[in-house]
Formats: C-alpha cells, sequence, structure tokens
C-alpha cells in the first residue's frame, strides 16, 4: 500500500520529462554534494584568514581548517546518502 507521500510525489512528476524527473530525484545527492564542498571550502577559508590575520608563516591552520571541513563535509555528507538509503 503506497502511503499519501509517494501519491504526492507520483502526482508531482506526472507530465514531466525523464531529464527533469532525473533532476527531481537526484536533488538530495546534489544538495549534499554541495554541502561537503561548501564545508571544505569554508573551513579552508577561515584556516586562511586567521593565519593571515596572526601573521603565521607556515598555513597551518589553512590545514586544520581544510581538515575540519572535510571531516564534517562527509559526516553530512553520508548521513545524507546513508539516510536516504536506509529509508526506502
Amino acid at each position: 500500500m503506497a502511503d499519501p507521500s509517494d501519491r504526492e510525489r507520483r502526482d508531482r512528476d506526472e507530465g514531466l520529462s525523464s531529464l527533469a524527473k532525473g533532476y527531481r530525484s537526484s536533488e538530495r545527492y546534489a544538495g549534499a554534494a554541495i554541502s561537503l564542498v561548501a564545508a571544505v571550502g569554508g573551513g579552508a577559508a577561515l584556516g586562511y584568514w586567521l593565519d593571515r590575520k596572526l601573521g603565521h608563516e607556515v598555513p597551518w591552520l589553512l590545514l586544520v581548517g581544510a581538515a575540519l571541513g572535510m571531516v564534517g563535509g562527509f559526516i553530512s555528507f553520508f548521513r545524507t546518502v546513508l539516510g536516504t538509503r536506509q529509508g526506502k
């Protein structure tokens, strides 16, 4: 038996091309990928800014910021990807 969300999804997808349906089904994964890139970029940018502000010659905070961004981004990415797979 289909739950109401399945019926709503079918009604929402009715009349769309196969390309549009493909984009709609992949929007969750695209959002997860964008948040991963943003977390790494944000951590690296913050580390770079702190290195400049504190006058460090070696960019240690850039590396730490990028590493923390990767960890946080991958945690968010895998929660999104694996969380949707477990629900099916």
